[in-house]
């Protein structure tokens, strides 16, 4: 069974910082992407970060371009989300998912707030 565990969430003020992991357990095969999502209140949830974990190539959409970067260490099968210049919209809960896979993380909770 594959699992996937975010950490690294918490409460930071506005222009602040934060790293999230997500730890990759399982028989996964390699040569997958990785995304990090974030869900805030009564919205959908979205992506803002994916790599492939092959090529090591990086997408964002543009509200978290320049701030956020999603990195890997593919030998301790571990994703990483650095987050900087944070705002409040950033807030919301955070998850890892392999994409194309049924396998997401239970989350991780980020609130930017002064």
């Amino acid at each position: 069974q594959v699992q996937l565990v975010e950490s690294g969430g918490g409460l930071v003020q506005p222009g602040g910082s934060l790293r999230l992991s997500c730890a990759v357990s399982g028989p996964v095969f390699s040569g997958y992407v990785m995304g990090w999502y974030r869900q805030a209140p009564g919205q959908q949830r979205e992506l803002v970060a994916s790599i492939d974990t092959t090529s090591g190539s990086t997408n964002y959409p543009d509200s978290v371009k320049g701030r956020f970067t999603i990195s890997k260490d593919n030998a301790k099968n571990m994703a990483y989300l650095q987050m900087n210049a944070m705002k409040p919209e950033d807030t919301g809960v955070y998850y890892c998912h392999i994409l194309y896979s049924g396998w997401w993380g239970q989350g991780t909770q980020v609130t930017v707030s002064s």
